[in-house]
Formats: C-alpha cells, structure tokens, sequence
C-alpha cells in the first residue's frame, strides 16, 4: 500500500487498527485494571495512579531491569528520595514491606511483594554518556537507549523536565556492597519475577526498561517487563506495616497529617 498520497498515507494507517504485538498498552486496561502495558527493553512508560493503586511489575523473560521514579501527583515538586529511603529505614535493600519515601519524610509507596536481592538503591539508571561510551549511543531513538534519556521523555508527559529527575530504584537486577565498598552485579531474578508497590499517595510514575548500568554483558541486553495496576486501599493503621518500625510509622503518620490537612484523609 502507497503512502506517497494523503490518501494512501490515511488507508495505511487506519489499516493498523486493530493490530496487537507484544509490547504495547492496552486500552481499555480490562476488568479490574486501571493500567496494563507491556514495556519492551529500551522502553519507558508512564501514568498517573490514584491512592491506594496496586503496581505490579512483571520480568517475562528474566532480563528486565526497570529502574522507577515517583513523584506526589498533586504536589509533583515532591519526588522520590533514595537516600532517605535507604537511611531513614536502615536498610538498602528494596524488598516486602519497605517504604518509599518522598523528600518531604512521607511514603510516597509501600512495596507488597519483591526480593531484596533483586533490587538497586545504589546505581541508578544509565546516562546518555554511559551508554555512549559503552554501546555508541544513548539517545532515546538509537537502539541502545539510556535510562535517564528515556526518563526525561516520560517526565514530560507530565509537565516536568530534566531538572525534576532524581536518582531512581530499579527492580530484577541485584547489586550488593562488599566489605570494601565495590559494587556485585547478582544478575536477574528469573523470568516470572514480580515486584509489586501500592501507591501511598497519588503518584505519577516514570518507568524506564534498561540493561543495568552494572551488567557485563557486552550486547544491550533487556527484555519486556509487564505492567499492571489494580485500584486497592493504601495502608491503614491497623496494617501490621505501620508499627514495622518507629522510623516507618513516623513517615506514615507524616502522610496521614499531610492527607488530613488537604481534606483527604
């Protein structure tokens, strides 16, 4: 079919409806969804998730590495804080029960389901001159794009810009600190791994799909990773994670004042 005419242009496009591969969203989510999407390697993925979502995020073919970013959707200068979320919880490693926690001392998520050792607090995602250096190119259109490249496209959906973006977690590719203070790549989970966050406040949430900036793998390695978020209640006092820990009760209580005083609670 010609596309050299407006005509010929339009046919070949409306002839697409319909078409279904394997990564791409879903619309409508389906029963029960509020978000379904299927992110390929080198891809990224955003969307604005009301209090109390469930997201799971699902390695198909283990060797997804999805590094996140979240932001208060109502107050988008609050974000993510990684150092927080390592220091005030005294602990580095991401897994069931851990608290995100925004810059403000409040929980910006909670994680339900993941394994600690499949997590990364410490790297972050790959930049436009890691990859370059590494692969030849970085930038979001080339076949080796960079996470942090692929952040600002998200980002931009939602009125934010390079200067909004944080160090982010990624989840499915392991990191540990040895005795002195290198870094080990553990490598994936395992195809079927899921990581799953339950949206303390509404969120906006940037995904970017890369190869780890730690793996060793010469080749640009990354498989799809699928995305899937299901309206559900935030933590309640009455949720044994709210007394886990002092700190973590603490950045709770934070989020509740925080909900009360806008009317939310």
């Amino acid at each position: 079919m010609s596309t050299a005419t407006t005509s010929g242009a339009r046919a070949h496009a409306r002839a697409q409806g319909g078409t279904v591969v394997e990564c791409m969203p879903t619309v409508p989510a389906g029963a029960g969804l509020s978000w379904a999407e299927t992110v390929p390697g080198g891809g990224y993925a955003s969307k604005r998730l009301a209090r109390g979502t469930t997201l799971q995020l699902t390695d198909l073919y283990g060797d997804a590495c999805v590094s996140v970013l979240l932001f208060n959707a109502d107050e988008p200068w609050e974000r993510l804080n990684v150092a927080d979320t390592v220091k005030v919880l005294w602990q580095a490693y991401i897994g069931e029960g851990h608290l995100l926690l925004s810059d403000q001392g409040r929980v910006l998520a909670s994680v339900t389901a993941g394994a600690p050792d499949r997590s990364d607090t410490f790297c972050g995602t790959s930049t436009l001159a890691s990859n370059t250096g590494r692969y030849g190119g970085g930038a979001p259109h080339t076949g080796t794009p960079a996470g942090r490249e692929l952040f600002v496209l998200a980002a931009a959906k939602h009125g934010l810009t390079r200067r909004d973006l944080p160090p982010s977690i990624s989840f499915f590719q392991g990191v540990r600190v040895g005795d002195d203070g290198t870094f080990a790549w553990l490598g994936s989970a395992g195809p079927g791994a899921t990581v799953e966050l339950r949206a303390e406040l509404p969120l906006v949430v940037l995904l970017a799909n890369v190869p780890h900036p730690l793996d060793p793998r010469e080749a640009y390695t990354c498989t799809p990773v699928r995305v899937q978020a299901r309206p559900g209640a935030p933590t309640a006092p009455t949720d044994a994670l709210w007394s886990r820990s002092p700190e973590g009760e603490r950045a709770l209580l934070n989020t509740a004042d925080y909900l009360t005083a806008r009317g939310n609670a």
